[in-house]
């Protein structure tokens, strides 16, 4: 189980190096991408700081981050399937 809990400027850049290394590089994730993930469903907080800060799961960002990628890639015709 995955214990590491990143706010969302680390999960900003942890998606952002993971879809540089997986997507050639073309798009960047910022905390406001990832703020947007968990206003559409994609992504939640799993706790908070002691700023009062949203943390979330290195997993769950990364699952986020894949299914965010999969879905772009399908939009302008890429397919993901393997």
């Amino acid at each position: 189980m995955d214990t590491t809990w990143l706010t969302a400027v680390q999960a900003a850049q942890h998606a952002d190096r993971a879809r540089q290394l997986l997507s050639a590089g073309a798009a960047h994730i910022t905390p406001a991408t990832v703020r947007k993930w968990v206003t559409r469903g994609h992504l939640a907080a799993a706790g908070l700081d002691e700023q009062g800060r949203a943390l979330y799961r290195l997993a769950d960002v990364a699952q986020a981050e894949k299914k965010t990628r999969a879905r772009a890639l399908r939009l302008v015709g890429i397919s993901t399937a393997t």
